[in-house]
């Protein structure tokens, strides 16, 4: 079971809501994310005539498969309900982002996004005090 995290997207955004999406990959690729050479760090999407699109997505090629460019754009796959309302909900402020890489029950890879709005650097503040607060609260539990 592959699963795959995008954390500095927890501590940079606020979710509003999230959505479950396949993604268009080459064979090498997939060989690639089920060995865990996938990175996310700095990865969003974007819609191109009404196509969302994933750029940034860093997948490290093997040495023995076929090299695939690996910055290179995937597109992603969601219905048209969907990203209808994911295009209306974009406003200022507002960003799409990959959150998690994983494998569903069919043993398919899926992409985790997440409509979001950025954190002001007083909310990240906060995020740093109350994950504290938590880390010695179960010391002293413990």
């Amino acid at each position: 079971m592959v699963s795959i995290v995008n954390r500095k997207a927890k501590f940079d955004y606020h979710f509003l809501e999230t959505y479950t999406a396949g993604i268009c990959l080459l064979g090498s690729e997939v060989k690639a994310i089920r060995d865990s050479r996938a990175s996310m760090v700095d990865a969003f999407c974007f819609f191109i005539d009404g196509e969302l699109w994933l750029k940034s997505l860093s997948i490290t090629p093997g040495l023995n498969s076929f090299q695939h460019e690996p910055l290179r754009d995937r597109k992603l796959l969601l219905k048209k309900k969907e990203l209808k309302r994911l295009g209306k909900s974009l406003d200022k402020g507002i960003t799409i982002i990959p959150t998690r890489i994983f494998t569903s029950e069919r043993n398919m890879i899926k992409v985790e996004i997440a409509l979001a709005k950025g954190k002001k650097s007083y909310d990240k503040r906060e995020t740093i005090k109350a994950r504290e607060a938590e880390r010695e609260i179960s010391r002293s539990l413990a």
